[in-house]
């Protein structure tokens, strides 16, 4: 059933963070749960707990955490829409967001989309202000079946590589 969202959750970042990670909007069970990424079968903090080599972190202090540590920041494009359930496909009347502050309080040099509509939101949106292009990442929800686990790792992996200022990651 088609409805209105609204984002409702603060950016995560601080002044070390390079990498700008966005999303479309938060799903109903990220909604339901109150953090990014939270229906059990999506694969983005395993996928960064392998790229990072760190316990799956499990609580939203740990989460948060496990962003800063390694200089990103999270967030998503869109402050409101129209969306059927999690279906990115159903998106209409878009409100990106205004990214000038956390880019103005941030060291962000690269911004990452987790997935092809968060990264054509963000081009068609986003850009002409930020001035930033982004890099498309296939998607870690659990309706992208079609790559597989290593396969988002190495994705990750070599766009977040150079960037975020890590040099523990392992090829």
């Amino acid at each position: 059933m088609r409805s209105f969202q609204q984002h409702p959750f603060e950016p995560i970042y601080n002044k070390d963070s390079r990498v700008l990670i966005l999303g479309t909007l938060p799903s109903p069970a990220s909604r339901q749960h109150d953090f990014y990424y939270s229906h059990p079968r999506n694969r983005f903090w395993p996928v960064l707990a392998a790229l990072f080599q760190t316990p799956l972190p499990c609580t939203k202090e740990e989460k948060i955490a496990l962003i800063l540590e390694h200089n990103l920041a999270l967030w998503d494009v869109l402050a409101s829409c129209m969306i059927d359930g999690a279906a990115d496909i159903s998106i209409t009347d878009t409100v990106p967001h205004d990214f000038s502050t956390v880019l103005r309080e941030s060291a962000i040099t690269k911004i990452v989309c987790t997935g092809q509509k968060a990264w054509t939101l963000y081009q068609r949106l986003c850009r002409p202000h930020t001035g930033i292009d982004a890099h498309a990442l296939p998607s870690t929800s659990p309706a992208n079946q079609r790559i597989s686990f290593d396969e988002l790792v190495l994705h990750y992996r070599t766009a977040l590589t150079d960037f975020s200022g890590f040099s523990t990651i392992t090829h």
